[in-house]
């Protein structure tokens, strides 16, 4: 059996724009829905999202019925253990929230290599990863399928963010538009000018390291922008936010409210 290829890094490394959404539902039904409408990749959220190590593992498992979406898994943080059983249930592309500096980069570049280039323990036949051992030679070829994305989401992350995108093993880095409005003094707001001279200075740095960039733009304007500015994955929309302004569109009529207001753009 051979290592399943990563259709996402592929992908990246072709450098057409992918649109994506953001899978906060933590349930595999949703994600299935969202994988039939088109979009390129979904993001499964453990950060903000009630997701679990079992959730992950059946949303990865319903989207695989699915080569045209990728799935891109959120980490709640930096634990290099959660890492490790996140690779191991078969994520092959990971995004890391709130990294600041590059020695955080290269801590999570260790977390997702093997010795001796890292620390990931070895999961053999209990790893999806592995398809239960089936794969051979998983062990000398999983780098090559793994992908990592490093969020950037602070003043400091954009200081430090040309030194953080040129990290080896660092394959792409995504702009995280909230938390950087509220470190930089304009929470929720972030299409303050100051907050996209930062975006815009992130995003101009992370090209010049040669890697491409993402962002979470729910607005049409400010996804339409960020594609000018040549990022090369962004999602477009949350599925819950989606859910909640079809809902209000659909009652609107009937209870003499407003029409669903447009997707916010504080995310």
């Amino acid at each position: 059996m051979r290592l399943p290829i990563n259709a996402f890094k592929t992908a990246l490394a072709q450098g057409e724009p992918m649109l994506g959404c953001w899978a906060g539902m933590a349930q595999a039904y949703p994600c299935e829905i969202m994988a039939t409408a088109g979009f390129e990749w979904l993001l499964l959220d453990g950060e903000h999202a009630p997701n679990t190590v079992p959730s992950m593992l059946a949303q990865l498992q319903a989207l695989a019925a699915y080569p045209d979406c990728a799935p891109v898994v959120r980490t709640v943080n930096h634990d290099p253990a959660l890492i490790k059983q996140l690779l191991d249930i078969g994520a092959q592309t990971l995004m890391v929230p709130m990294v600041d500096t590059f020695e955080q980069a290269q801590a999570l570049v260790r977390a997702m290599r093997y010795p001796p280039r890292g620390i990931r323990g070895v999961g053999g036949g209990l790893a999806r990863a592995t398809r239960w051992d089936g794969v051979e030679d998983y062990f000398a070829q999983a780098e090559r399928e793994l992908c990592l994305i490093v969020q950037i989401e602070s003043a400091t992350g954009v200081d430090n963010v040309e030194a953080i995108a040129a990290a080896d093993g660092v394959d792409a880095v995504f702009v995280g538009p909230a938390d950087l409005s509220v470190s930089l003094g304009h929470p929720l707001e972030p299409n303050h000018p100051q907050v996209q001279r930062k975006i815009r200075q992130a995003i101009q740095a992370i090209h010049a390291a040669g890697k491409p960039s993402g962002i979470l733009a729910p607005r049409e304007e400010d996804a339409k922008r960020y594609l000018e500015w040549g990022c090369t994955f962004v999602a477009i929309g949350i599925d819950i936010s989606l859910l909640r302004q079809a809902a209000l569109a659909a009652l609107a009529p009937f209870k003499g409210g407003a029409p669903a207001a447009a997707p916010s753009s504080t995310y």
